[in-house]
């Protein structure tokens, strides 16, 4: 159960326009982090906003951003972003179940190209250690170009800081009709 209330929107009819903004970014969905982000509308609109440039407004190919937010979930223990990424996000962008799977030891794994291999040693530098060793950040140049390296590194920021609000404040994950795409 979550440390703080979640916003019920129908007592909150002053929220009604960034609640709609919300349901806009996320299919008609007002998700759990979002009802209790509404505790602080201004902080709810910029999450929104950061949390959807990441994902959609970046040169990043689909398998790498979901590989590594489901890496970041998985290294922070925060089931709430597996349970919301897998399989609906990661299959929808061309990942199995397989690979979602093998992500617990992904080393041990042959089911990940190289390009994705760097991204998800530096997601883990980033998310374990914070500072990246020099050949894990050399490893990434060879597969992205500076933007995009750029665009991942705020990715990662982005769900790190995702993932530790959300177990900060024990946000439950969403019953799975209402997290369903």
């Amino acid at each position: 159960m979550a440390r703080v209330s979640l916003i019920e929107e129908r007592d909150h009819p002053e929220l009604e326009k960034l609640t709609a903004k919300i349901r806009g970014g996320r299919d008609g969905r007002m998700l759990n982090i979002y009802r209790m982000l509404l505790h602080s509308p201004a902080l709810a609109e910029k999450w929104l906003e950061q949390v959807s440039a990441v994902r959609w407004q970046t040169d990043l190919d689909g398998k790498i951003r979901e590989l590594v937010i489901i890496r970041i979930g998985l290294l922070n223990r925060v089931d709430y972003v597996i349970k919301a990424h897998v399989p609906a996000f990661a299959v929808r962008e061309g990942l199995t179940v397989e690979q979602c799977d093998a992500l617990a030891d992904w080393v041990a794994s042959a089911l990940f190209s190289d390009q994705q291999r760097a991204a998800l040693a530096y997601a883990d530098a980033m998310t374990r250690e914070v500072q990246v060793p020099d050949a894990v950040f050399a490893t990434l140049r060879e597969f992205f170009t500076e933007k995009q390296i750029v665009e991942l590194t705020v990715l990662i920021g982005t769900y790190n800081m995702h993932t530790r609000v959300l177990q900060a404040l024990e946000i439950d994950a969403e019953a799975p009709a209402q997290a369903a795409q």
